[in-house]
């Protein structure tokens, strides 16, 4: 599909548990089931591009996987080499996890992905990859995709990144496993914890300790995962925007994981003035639960702590902004430069388009709160970009192009769409 047409909405209240699953966690669930002895269980995988696309990859290191469209049933003799190149689609959390996997595996591997996957930074794992004994190379001297990798026995490290990044860690931690001797890695702030909290459910031996996480190697294979995939809380955060900035509405999302790195722009639009609930239901390897969120009268907020927390959702809590009393402000959040698009650039270009006062930096921007106008914008192969605006049109209408990046992580999210107002898709 390429282009959207959006109306306004009347108020609304809703209850969903169609949300899409978690992005992160699907990706992750068919990459560790890799280290497991014995058969993984994945109940409510993300059947979207991007983690297809690595399920697709376990299959062609010779897993062999039961898919019966419900459960997925992952079960390894270990990492076999592929005739195959390796692609990634749009997805860094797949090529830079798998960069950090396979860096210790017998055998040749190339990882390639789209033309924007192929754009994107890759020198933040490859780097300190190969100065643990990791024998990879890609174009711009290992910073872009394809990436070549061949595998090697790695050193056990101590490395401090300069970056808050779940992918950095999570591709560091995977390739701590192997080494051969006791490992720490250090962050400057907290970044999501999927990876600890899922390998340490399987028996791995990590040890967190605020920033620190200090990983032994494994002396055998893991404990096979049985996991049901909660909802993604960045997917679901489209839809808390959606109620807080429409009068006299409300929505519960269900089955939403609650992991407290996961749901910061949650607490922000809280700040903002949004009425928002939180309940938990289970919690194995995450807390897991229903958010509510009800509308009212959202005011500015500065947004600077904990940036990585909440990465994702900027562009359409940037929408609550432009919505708010007030001058919001973002600041450090740099990496939105170097995510599927310049989300800095992008946030900016489409707000301005839509009659609100924009002022970029090169760390983030502020948002001057005024009444956005019905506008033109093209996502630029971002499916953040393309949502955010989209929910954007909820206040004012608006048209959105190239929108076929949204079928990466949010297949459903138009027929979510139209419970709440009319959607006009044209292809």
């Amino acid at each position: 599909m390429s282009r959207v047409v959006v109306s306004s909405s009347n108020s609304f209240s809703l209850k969903i548990s169609e949300i899409a699953p978690d992005k992160s966690i699907s990706h992750r669930s068919v990459m560790f089931a890799m280290l497991a002895d014995g058969t993984s269980v994945i109940e409510n995988f993300l059947r979207a591009e991007d983690t297809l696309n690595s399920l697709a990859i376990v299959k062609n290191l010779g897993a062999t996987v039961v898919d019966d469209g419900k459960i997925i049933k992952i079960s390894s003799e270990g990492i076999k080499e592929s005739s195959e190149v390796l692609d990634c689609g749009n997805s860094g959390t797949g090529m830079r996890l798998f960069c950090g996997l396979l860096s210790s595996a017998d055998g040749h591997f190339v990882l390639t992905g789209d033309k924007y996957l192929r754009s994107r930074p890759m020198k933040r794992v490859t780097l300190p990859l190969k100065n643990i004994g990791a024998k990879l190379d890609g174009r711009a001297d290992g910073d872009l995709a394809p990436i070549s990798i061949r595998g090697a026995s790695l050193k056990a490290f101590n490395y401090e990144s300069k970056i808050a990044s779940a992918q950095v860690k999570s591709c560091m931690i995977l390739a701590a496993l192997r080494a051969d001797g006791v490992c720490t890695y250090i962050e400057p702030e907290l970044s999501r914890d999927h990876t600890e909290r899922m390998l340490k459910g399987m028996g791995a031996d990590i040890a967190v300790d605020g920033l620190k996480s200090t990983i032994t190697p494994m002396k055998k294979l893991l404990s096979p995962l049985n996991i049901r995939v909660p909802a993604d809380p960045s997917s679901a955060f489209f839809f808390a925007v959606a109620a807080a900035i429409t009068p006299n509405s409300d929505i519960t999302l269900e089955g939403v994981t609650l992991n407290p790195t996961r749901i910061e722009a949650f607490k922000a639009l809280e700040k903002m003035g949004a009425n928002i609930n939180y309940e938990i239901t289970d919690n194995k390897y995450e807390p897991i639960g229903n958010i509510q969120i009800k509308y009212a009268p959202l005011k500015a907020i500065t947004v600077e702590d904990n940036i990585s927390w909440l990465i994702d959702e900027l562009p359409v809590l940037s929408i609550a902004m432009a919505c708010a009393e007030g001058e919001s402000i973002v600041k450090n959040a740099e990496e939105l430069r170097v995510k599927e698009s310049d989300r800095i650039s992008t946030v900016v270009e489409g707000l301005r388009s839509c009659s609100i006062e924009v002022h970029e930096y090169k760390d983030g921007y502020k948002i001057v709160g005024g009444e956005l106008q019905k506008s033109l914008v093209d996502s630029d192969g971002d499916h953040r970009i393309a949502m955010s605006f989209i929910i954007a049109g909820l206040k004012c209408g608006m048209e959105v192009t190239d929108l076929d990046c949204i079928n990466t992580s949010f297949p459903n999210f138009f027929e979510l769409l139209q419970k709440i107002t009319k959607v006009d898709l044209q292809r």
